[in-house]
């Protein structure tokens, strides 16, 4: 008997543990830490994986694992491999519709509309559907399987241990920091696109996990030997003066115009798909049927452009300006064309390849005009992929570390951070978005960055209003109203008309007040009824909300069922509203600044 109480009591014990460490994690920051190691460390073996099939699928098809260094295709019917992994995509794309009818959500998205919380179905998906566009050749990147896949891990794991909403938040930032990090083997990188396009915010609370997971995903990468694929082939020497600047600088303004040009590429290749009415299976074939047939002038559009980026431009013998103006071209319009058409993937690579390009392209047009005005080729190439990637990517200082970790030529990184800075306030105020949130503003998404504004969304007014407000007839008489509602009793009260829909809201002190100054037994309601045109509706937010308040100068509003029927459902003051926000936003900054945690210590 004491050996069955013994053993229960261990079991009850073992049961505890899980409650036990989640209350540990939630309650102190060193726990959010060791989630974003985990979180990391698991995103940098993801990336490894990635490459890893990515790079088999370009063996089966191409007969190499970078393929985009192939100076020519060997057979022609190589080219139609894009074909081949369209109709895979496209096909296969109709179970998944019917099996996730929902859209799935980028770490972007997650972080400003649903607090952190990605489906990891979804994200293995996405992973899966990047890996096989790029492994058979359409012109996107991997990076945004990398991220999808290891921010999506990170929510997961987050909701394994019932994290707060600014926790989960930082922890999808984890999985991205370590993804990215190992990616190119830079932990600064990694965690300056956590906090720049993940977080939307740089906050010293969040410096800690962030920058663990940064370094355990880079970790992780080396151990395996997937990191340095891309750091280490770029370092050289530069010869930059401060007679260079200048030129620089017009460098980065041609690529912030380059950039916005592709990324509006992207949506009319994408609106010409849909004005065609083919199915997406075809879109996808006829995606590919066309960067097969520009592979055919130069394989260097196909996948994202690794290899191809050093053959060009840091490789023995550069080609001349001509070769390197058809590839810009080419890569350009193969990028906008496997995106539009439907293939996934994103623009991350491709646009350091492109400004790559530019740049060496660039310093060869300068050489002509005049050779003493022209930098050093390999500088203006280094700039130019900072200046494109923070044209269409964003996070300037994300991309002025990843040039720095690439080089490790401090007195560049002035020049280029100079650069970014321009680029990222050229794009901020013509166009106004990155390319992801672009696309998501093309989706009928309001974000600019991935800032929580969620919060904002789920504060609607069907969850802020009082629902005891009382009713009256629009033909009541004062006298008889004055009566029902005397002073004390009610402050608002909504008129309705004789089919029961909303036809304004009295204020009772003014039906007081008009049978104080003249005879009420008469007069009814339709004389103080007040906004009989003005309602709130359940679905609206907190900030539209005040937007109308501020708009009618009014103190409280009626909520309706709808704008149809009219049925009137409750009431919402101002006040109320504005100390709801008041109130979200403080919860919002203590989340930032780690006054939370601070507390719970």
């Amino acid at each position: 008997m004491a050996f069955a109480e013994r053993a229960s009591a261990k079991y009850q014990l073992v049961l505890q543990i899980p409650s036990r460490l989640r209350a540990l994690i939630r309650r102190g920051e060193i726990g959010l830490i060791g989630l974003g190691l985990v979180a990391g460390a698991i995103a940098g073996l993801f990336v490894a994986g990635i490459f890893a099939a990515s790079g088999a699928l370009h063996h089966l098809c191409f007969g190499r694992q970078q393929v985009s260094n192939l100076i020519a295709l060997e057979t022609p019917a190589q080219a139609l491999a894009p074909v081949a992994g369209g109709l895979i995509l496209g096909l296969s794309g109709i179970f998944i519709h019917k099996w996730r009818p929902r859209r799935p959500v980028d770490p972007i998205e997650a972080n400003a509309l649903h607090g952190g919380r990605m489906s990891i179905r979804d994200s293995i998906v996405i992973t899966a559907q990047t890996v096989v566009s790029n492994g058979f050749g359409a012109s996107v990147g991997l990076e945004a399987a990398y991220t999808q896949m290891g921010s999506g891990f990170a929510s997961w794991l987050g909701g394994l241990f019932r994290l707060r909403r600014a926790d989960m938040r930082m922890l999808v930032a984890c999985g991205s920091a370590g993804a990215i990090g190992a990616a190119f083997g830079a932990p600064l990188t990694g965690a300056f696109y956590a906090f720049e396009l993940i977080l939307g915010t740089y906050t010293p609370f969040g410096l800690a996990p962030v920058g663990a997971a940064a370094i355990g995903g880079v970790l992780v990468s080396r151990f395996l030997g997937s990191a340095g694929a891309f750091m280490g082939e770029v370092a050289a020497a530069s010869t930059l003066s401060e007679a260079d600047m200048a030129p620089l600088l017009a460098l980065g303004i041609i690529c912030a115009g380059f950039g916005i040009a592709v990324m509006r590429a992207v949506s009319l290749v994408e609106a010409a798909f849909r004005w065609s009415c083919l199915p997406q299976a075809a879109r996808l074939a006829v995606g590919g049927m066309i960067v097969g047939a520009l592979a055919l002038v130069t394989p260097q559009v196909l996948g994202s452009g690794h290899s191809a980026l050093f053959e060009l431009l840091f490789g023995a013998g550069p080609p001349a300006a001509g070769v390197i103006a058809t590839v810009l071209a080419l890569k350009a319009a193969a990028s906008a064309i496997s995106i539009g058409s439907g293939f996934r993937g994103g623009l991350f690579f491709a646009s350091l390849f492109l400004g790559g390009l530019t740049g060496r392209l660039y310093s060869f047009g300068l050489g002509l005009i005049d050779p003493s005005l022209a930098p050093d080729a390999w500088v203006c190439a280094v700039v130019g992929m900072t200046a494109f990637a923070v044209a269409v990517v964003s996070g300037p200082l994300t991309m002025s570390f990843l040039a720095l970790e690439t080089t490790g030529d401090f007195p560049l990184g002035l020049a280029m951070l100079a650069v970014s800075t321009i680029v990222s306030v050229i794009v901020r105020r013509t166009f106004g978005y990155s390319f992801a949130t672009w696309r998501l503003h093309l989706r009928g998404e309001s974000i600019r960055s991935a800032q929580d504004v969620g919060w904002i969304r789920d504060l609607t007014v069907g969850r802020l209003m009082r629902s005891d407000l009382d009713v009256a007839h629009l033909e009541m008489t004062i006298k008889d109203f004055i009566g029902r509602f005397p002073l004390g009793a009610a402050q608002w009260v909504a008129a309705i008309d004789p089919s029961g829909r909303y036809a304004g809201l009295v204020f009772v002190p003014d039906a007081h007040l008009f049978n104080l100054d003249g005879d009420a037994s008469d007069a009814t309601l339709a004389r103080i009824a007040r906004f009989p045109d003005r309602f709130l509706t359940p679905a609206m937010n907190i900030t539209l909300a005040a937007q109308l308040f501020e708009q009618n100068e009014s103190e409280a509003l009626a909520v309706v069922d709808n704008e149809c029927d009219r049925c009137v459902i409750g009431l919402l003051t101002e006040a109320h509203v504005l100390r709801r926000y008041t109130d979200e936003l403080d919860k919002a900054r203590r989340d930032l600044s780690g006054e939370t945690w601070t507390a719970n210590s």
